[in-house]
């Protein structure tokens, strides 16, 4: 298979430990190169696997799902205890423009599409036990959770499922979290910015999806009015929140919960 990428560097099995693997690529989409962490569970005839992407928040990269919430040790715990069927994550950075790119195309760079078509199309490339025929999932923290939950919805046709933790729910939201002027961030059709217009548009072909936020978050009330918007849309959803704050504890328990639910999808 021809790769779609100009140039592809993968971890070198001797050196690699916990199932982690780091492919970086380059990609227009990033006019330059982008890291992926992937945790490719262990065992032999594993063929067609689901890929979760899982995007971090403000300030992090391709490591920080694996190295600040332990996510590959969660996983595999999980698949060996039986609670999900072995799945592989792929981490990818956000493309590391300034404190948090929000997965959006701007500044000549399309954040966007380098999630959505080049990070699938790199571990379908370079990971065995996946190809074309895998099922696609998509989560996200904080701003990852905007990036899963925006693009769930733009593109329900690619994901079969999508879920976001602690979610920020529209552009207008990042001048929390961010020193650039929310300026470079807008879109031309502002419904690109706002999940629940997004979900609106596409109510009738949304995958199954789901999202929850710690009950002293400070994105709280905005994930209650998402949550309220979509009941009064009669737009079919999960929503919990629990006990915690916008914090990686929160983060490296709750994240099962999205595991859990993206194994139910058939």
């Amino acid at each position: 298979m021809k790769s779609k990428f100009r140039t592809t560097e993968i971890s070198n099995p001797e050196f690699e430990s916990n199932n982690l693997r780091f492919i970086t690529i380059k990609t227009s989409n990033l006019k330059g190169r982008g890291d992926i962490c992937v945790f490719v569970p262990p065992g032999k005839e594993l063929k067609n696997l689901p890929i979760v992407t899982l995007l971090h928040g403000v300030y992090g990269s391709a490591w920080i799902w694996a190295h600040k919430a332990g996510v590959h040790f969660t996983a595999l715990k999980m698949i060996e205890e039986g609670l999900i069927k072995p799945m592989v994550l792929a981490m990818p950075s956000d493309g590391l423009w300034g404190d948090g790119s929000a997965y959006l195309p701007h500044n000549n760079k399309n954040f966007e599409s380098w999630i959505v078509d080049d990070v699938n199309q790199a571990v379908i490339e370079n990971i065995d036990c996946v190809s074309e025929q895998s099922h696609l999932f998509i989560s996200g923290l904080s701003m990852g959770g905007y990036g899963a939950l925006r693009l769930g919805a733009k593109y329900p046709e690619k994901y079969k499922a999508f879920s976001g933790l602690s979610s920020i729910t529209n552009k207008n939201q990042m001048h929390l979290f961010v020193e650039e002027n929310e300026a470079n961030y807008k879109q031309e059709n502002a419904i690109n910015e706002d999940v629940f217009e997004l979900m609106l548009q596409n109510k009738n072909n949304l995958p199954p999806f789901r999202f929850d936020c710690g009950k002293n978050d400070l994105l709280i009330e905005h994930n209650r009015v998402l949550h309220k918007k979509l009941i009064s849309e009669k737009i079919p959803h999960e929503y919990e929140e629990f006990e915690g704050k916008h914090e990686w504890s929160y983060w490296t328990e709750h994240i099962k919960d999205t595991l859990l639910f993206f194994n139910k999808i058939k």
